[in-house]
C-alpha cells in the first residue's frame, strides 16, 4: 500500500469585526455561495448534534468540482474541523479546520488550516492542488473578512417569477438543462458555450442581449438536478453586479402540470452605478434595473420553456419516441 506524502497549509487574516460573527458565516453553509466567490451551492446533507454531513459544488483552478465533506463544530472554541469524503482528481484526500481567534472584543483572526495529499505521484497534480488551495484560501478568507465587516446596506436583493405550465416537468428541465441549444431558442441569447465535463455539473458561457440592445457576456457554474432543479451562480458578471446567484425549480402542482420558477439573489456593484447608468443613478435606480433586466430575460425563456412542454404534451405526453 502507497504511503501519501501528506502536505499542510495555514492562511489567516485580520477581522475587524467580533469572533462570534465571523464564526456564525463559517459555520452556516448555507450562506457561502453569497460570502465565498469558489462556492457555487451548498447543501447540508444529514446533521447530528454538532456534527453534519455537506456536499459542496465550487470552481477550482478555473474548473468546476464537487465534493462531500464531514464536518464538526466547536461553537465554545470557535471552530470548525472537516474532511472530505470522497475527494475528486487530482485530490487524494483533503481536511483541515477553520479557527476564529478573538483578539479584542470587536477584531478576530482567522486560521485556515488544510492538509492533503495527491491521488498519484505525478508533480504537476500536486502543484495543481497547492495552486488552488492556495488561491481558494485567499479568496475565501477575503471575501469572509468583507461579509463580515459590512454595516451597511448589503445591497442583497432576492426576487423571483413563476409561471405555470400545462406540461411535464421533465420536458421543462430538459428545455432550461439543454442551455447548449439556447441560441437557437432564445431570441435574447446571441452565443452560447456549454462544457459538462460531470454529469449534472455544467459550464455555461453566453452573450446576452438587454433591452437597450446592448450585449453582456456571463460565465456560470450550474448543478443540474434532473426534473426538479437548476442551481446556479455567474463566475463572470455584468459590470453591474458583485454577486448574482440563481434557481429554476420545477414543481408540481396538485391541480396538474408544473410550477416553474426563476429565483435570482444579487448584490449590486455600487462602485459602478453612475458609469453605467449614469451620474443621477443611485442604488435604487441600479437595483430596479437589474432585476428589470433579469425579469425580462427569465420570464421570455420560461414563456419559450412552457411553450416547448405544452407542445410535446400535446403530441402525446412528452414520451420519448
Amino acid at each position: 500500500m502507497t504511503e501519501h506524502v501528506i502536505h499542510r497549509t495555514e492562511h489567516t487574516i485580520d477581522v475587524d469585526a467580533p469572533a462570534e460573527r465571523v464564526y456564525a458565516l463559517v459555520a452556516d453553509i448555507t450562506r457561502w455561495p453569497e460570502t465565498f466567490p469558489p462556492t457555487v451551492h451548498a447543501e447540508v446533507v444529514e446533521r447530528t448534534g454538532d456534527l453534519e454531513l455537506i456536499r459542496l459544488w465550487a470552481t477550482a483552478n478555473g474548473t468546476a468540482k464537487t465534493w462531500t465533506s464531514r464536518r464538526e463544530h466547536d461553537a465554545g472554541k470557535l471552530t470548525v474541523t472537516f474532511r472530505q469524503e470522497r475527494s475528486q482528481h487530482p485530490v487524494g484526500g483533503m481536511g483541515g479546520a477553520w479557527a476564529v481567534e478573538p483578539l479584542t472584543e470587536t477584531t478576530s483572526r482567522v486560521r485556515l488550516l488544510h492538509d492533503f495529499h495527491a491521488a498519484t505521484d505525478d508533480p504537476a497534480d500536486l502543484e495543481w492542488i497547492q495552486q488552488a488551495v492556495d488561491r481558494n484560501s485567499d479568496f475565501e478568507l477575503q471575501a469572509l473578512r468583507t461579509s463580515a465587516e459590512a454595516t451597511g446596506p448589503d445591497r442583497l436583493i432576492t426576487f423571483e417569477d413563476t409561471v405555470h405550465v400545462d406540461g411535464q416537468g421533465k420536458d421543462v428541465y430538459d428545455f432550461l438543462n439543454e442551455a447548449q441549444l439556447w441560441q437557437e431558442r432564445l431570441p435574447h441569447v446571441g452565443r452560447v458555450q456549454l462544457d459538462e465535463d460531470v454529469p449534472g455539473l455544467q459550464i455555461l458561457e453566453m452573450d446576452t442581449r438587454a433591452k437597450d440592445g446592448s450585449t453582456h457576456t456571463t460565465r456560470s457554474v450550474r448543478v443540474c438536478t434532473p426534473a426538479t432543479t437548476i442551481v446556479y451562480k455567474q463566475i463572470v458578471l455584468p459590470a453591474l453586479m458583485t454577486l448574482h446567484t440563481g434557481r429554476w425549480l420545477i414543481e408540481e402542482r396538485d391541480s396538474g402540470g408544473v410550477a416553474v420558477t426563476s429565483r435570482h439573489t444579487v448584490r449590486i456593484n455600487t462602485e459602478n452605478i453612475t458609469k453605467v447608468l449614469g451620474a443621477d443613478a443611485t442604488p435604487e435606480t441600479a437595483a430596479a434595473f437589474v432585476q428589470s433586466a433579469l425579469s425580462t430575460n427569465s420570464l421570455a425563456t420560461l414563456g419559450l420553456a412552457k411553450a416547448h412542454a405544452e407542445a410535446l404534451t400535446g403530441q402525446g405526453g412528452g414520451a420519448e419516441s
